[in-house]
Parts: structure tokens; C-alpha cells; sequence
């Protein structure tokens, strides 16, 4: 009898350690000043929004100097301390990238920065432009014992996902338990859609961050969508001005993914009136990024 009861509660204590690793939620930061505007249109259960972006409210009074630097109300630079310029290797060469954050170890998630075209690594740190969105998303990290990771890689194919595969995996040994969570804007979304289609490295991806960017059909015949256990969230955030990549394409991608597997966890925002840049200025990251980490 105390044998079974003690194997029990060995039982109940894992059972609660594993639910509660399943269940992390980031702690708010700033959470009314980044909350979306107005919806114009809900769909699927609020999966699927459409929103009010105004331009002369959402850049030219948010920004102090527009596009350059946000109201200070916007940002919060305590998180200065926790950033640095460190340095990975792949097998294209060494490259430089920032971490805000657990770097060491033990980091709850790890979010992964990959910027598009005319980008670098400075781009998911700067705490002053988009709207001060990216230093709301430093904060959430420190103070959520996450890490936000903004590297350097060679190109927007394949040697380039073979770099941030190469940043992953170091940062899984690290730490073994963390969510990782990818993020791409404009064209290195070209990244996360090989990631997205590698057996090696999907089942490592706990969510992803698809911002202004473009398609990947393959995607649609790919384990994550065609075996379901191995889905991981799906984010998709466009402007319906966009002129790089078209709002209506992007829009149909999405509902391809969910014709073909219907239950798939996947959410679009659209950002009436906005451009190709204005989903990283928008994109609530608290609140998708506790949808993702609830999976």
C-alpha cells in the first residue's frame, strides 16, 4: 500500500509538472498600448480577424519621429542589461546574432528573429522602430525567463535555413525544454517554410510567425499539415495594402491549409489599409504568443 501511494504521487507530481509545462502563459507587458485596434471582421472563432489600422493613429502618433522612433511611453529599456552580441557557427561559416534574454540556459521559449530583405541582425532589437514592438517582445522574454534570438545568415534559402537551423540547435542543447517559436518577416519567411518542411527540424518548431511574407505551397503536403500531432500553431499577419506580396494570394494560402486539414491551428490578421512593413508593427505578441504556447 504506501509503495502504491508513493508511486501515485510520483505520478500526480509529473502529471502536474508536465501540464504545467504545457501551459505557459507570458505575463502582460504594456498589453493596452499594443492591444489591437478595432475588428472590422471575425471568423472562425475570432481565428480569422480583420482589423481597423489607421496610419495617422498607428505611426504618426505612436511615433515620435514616424517610422524611426516610437513615444518613449511605448518602450521600456531596463532590458538593456540582458542584450548581447554573441556569435554561432553553421556550416556556411560563423555569423553574428543578438540575444535578449536566458541565453545560458534554462529559457521557457525561445523566440527566433529572421528578417527580410534590407534587414540584419540590429533589426529585432531596435528598441524604437515598429513601434516599439520589438522591445515589448524583448520585455516579454526577460520577464517570462524566455530569449529572443536576431542573427546574422547567409541568404533566404537554403544555406540560410541551414544557418538557423545550426542557431536551433545550440540553443536546444542549452535548453532541451524550451518552446521554440520562429518568426519571419517579409522574404525570410523563405526560412521558416523550409524549416517548416524539414522532418529534422519541425518537430523541434512549437509555433510560427509568418509577417508579411509569402506562401510556400509544399507546406500544404507536409507532415504538419497532413499528420496532425505533429501541427505546430501557424500565425499569418498582412497589410491588405501590401504591394510585395499579395493580401488576397497570402489569404487563400490560409485557407488552403485549412481545407486540407480543417482542425489545423492556424490564425490570420488582416491589417486593413495596412502596408508590407505595418504586421510587425502590429502584431499583439503576447496575444499570440500565449495561443501558440497553449498548445
Amino acid at each position: 500500500m504506501v509503495i502504491f501511494r508513493t508511486i501515485l504521487v510520483i505520478f500526480i507530481l509529473c502529471f502536474a509538472q508536465t501540464a504545467s509545462a504545457q501551459s505557459i502563459q507570458l505575463k502582460p507587458h504594456k498589453d493596452a498600448l499594443f492591444a489591437y485596434p478595432k475588428v472590422l471582421e471575425s471568423a472562425r472563432n475570432g481565428n480569422y480577424l480583420r482589423l481597423d489600422y489607421i496610419k495617422a493613429r498607428d505611426i504618426y502618433e505612436r511615433d515620435e519621429i514616424p517610422l524611426r522612433r516610437a513615444h518613449f511611453k511605448y518602450v521600456d529599456r531596463g532590458i538593456r542589461w540582458s542584450r548581447r552580441v554573441r556569435s554561432y557557427a553553421s556550416p556556411n561559416g560563423k555569423f553574428k546574432f543578438f540575444s535578449t534574454g536566458k541565453y545560458r540556459s534554462g529559457a521557457k521559449m525561445t523566440v527566433v528573429w529572421v528578417h527580410g530583405q534590407g534587414g540584419n541582425r540590429f533589426q529585432g532589437v531596435n528598441d524604437w522602430t515598429f513601434g516599439g514592438n520589438f522591445n515589448r517582445l524583448q520585455n516579454l522574454m526577460v520577464k517570462n525567463s524566455g530569449v529572443l534570438l536576431s542573427p546574422e545568415f547567409t541568404d533566404f534559402k537554403d544555406k540560410g535555413a541551414q544557418d538557423i537551423a545550426a542557431l536551433i540547435n545550440e540553443f536546444r542543447r542549452r535548453s532541451p525544454d524550451t518552446k521554440l517559436i520562429v518568426a519571419c518577416g517579409s522574404m525570410g519567411g523563405g526560412i521558416c517554410w523550409r524549416l517548416a518542411s524539414s522532418k529534422q527540424m519541425a518537430p523541434m518548431i512549437s509555433g510560427m510567425f509568418i509577417l508579411g511574407s509569402h506562401w510556400y505551397d509544399d507546406f500544404l503536403n507536409s507532415a504538419a499539415v497532413k499528420e496532425r500531432e505533429r501541427s505546430f500553431p501557424l500565425y499569418f499577419g498582412h497589410g491588405s495594402w501590401d504591394t510585395v506580396f499579395k493580401p488576397e494570394r497570402q489569404k487563400s494560402f490560409y485557407e488552403a491549409i485549412l481545407k486540407k486539414n480543417p482542425s489545423y491551428p492556424v490564425r490570420f490578421t488582416m491589417f486593413e489599409t495596412g502596408k508590407h512593413g505595418t504586421p510587425i508593427r502590429m502584431v499583439d505578441w503576447r496575444r499570440e504568443l500565449n495561443w501558440m504556447l497553449s498548445y
